[in-house]
């Protein structure tokens, strides 16, 4: 067995593994359009594990966009061996650090039901950071959105709202673990071109004139159907606890059931039980639980 770069020659290949073992890994930058817009560079360091045959055994890749390395880490696209030897993952490592000097941290999600891979971190010194749950609400009867005097939702305005976007999640997400890298004003723009992106599903909450708060639904899939998934939901600390939250999650269920989606699903910090309480009494169950495994460097 020997660790190569990935070429440009073996991308397909790599994709390939890829989709042969998202379903038991964190597939969040697996789906077919990630896999389809793939392309080797630096923001992609990634390296295959091959046999005498050329066939792939494992793989390990990063995501290294401007919002990562702005929070000085990189978090795997996959980190995945057939070969039951902790020494495969140990080499990939260490391959992919050569790609780490200016970071602090590399991290990954896995499902706790995958203990295999849970114990290979343990094993190479991975250190458990917090869980994350993923929660589904299926085709439930709507409460109506009742947004107190005062207060205007209405959808995202391109060209007009970006810095009122970037301004609410900032402030919402400033101690959110995992989210408190600020976005920049591009990274909104960028959200407008994603391929998930739905027209009218980014809505935002204003208090007199002033933004309060932020949603977003998003086209996705889960067990291969058609699912909108929400989120962020962001409201600003001063404006937290006043259930303005339920408000924009209602409405963002309303736009899902109007675009003809059977489903919602959105993920929930394990540590954020207020939110989590308010999911749940929404009507949404939860489906999955991840375990976020940080490396320090």
């Amino acid at each position: 067995m020997k660790v190569i770069g990935l070429g440009k020659e073996r991308v397909s290949d790599f994709v390939l593994y890829c989709k042969k073992h998202r379903m038991k890994i964190d597939d969040s930058y697996l789906y077919d359009m990630d896999l389809q817009e793939f392309e080797v560079s630096e923001d992609h360091p990634t390296y295959i594990v091959t046999n005498e045959q050329e066939e792939i055994g494992a793989a390990a890749s990063l995501v290294l966009d401007d919002y990562h390395r702005r929070g000085k880490r990189a978090r795997f696209r996959i980190f995945h061996s057939e070969i039951d030897d902790i020494q495969v993952y140990q080499q990939l490592l260490q391959a992919l650090l050569n790609h780490t000097s200016d970071l602090d941290k590399i991290f990954l999600f896995i499902p706790v039901v995958n203990k295999k891979l849970t114990d290979a971190m343990e094993g190479l010194k991975f250190t458990l950071d917090r869980y994350s749950f993923v929660l589904v609400r299926e085709d439930l009867d709507l409460s109506e959105v009742d947004l107190p005097v005062g207060y205007e939702l209405r959808p995202f305005r391109p060209g007009e709202d970006e810095e009122n976007w970037r301004l609410v999640r900032n402030a919402a997400f400033a101690t959110l673990k995992g989210s408190e890298t600020p976005i920049t004003v591009e990274g909104v723009t960028k959200l407008l071109t994603d391929h998930d992106y739905l027209e009218g599903g980014m809505m935002l909450l204003f208090h007199q004139g002033h933004p309060v708060g932020v949603i977003r639904g998003a086209d996705d899939e889960y067990e291969n159907s058609p699912i909108m998934n929400i989120g962020p939901v962001a409201i600003i600390p001063a404006y937290q606890g006043l259930g303005l939250g339920r408000s924009l999650l209602r409405a963002s269920l309303k736009f899902a059931k109007e675009q003809g989606y059977k489903r919602t699903i959105l993920s929930v910090n394990g540590e954020n039980e207020r939110a989590q309480a308010l999911y749940i009494k929404e009507g949404f169950k939860q489906v999955e639980a991840v375990a976020c495994y940080h490396y320090f460097l």
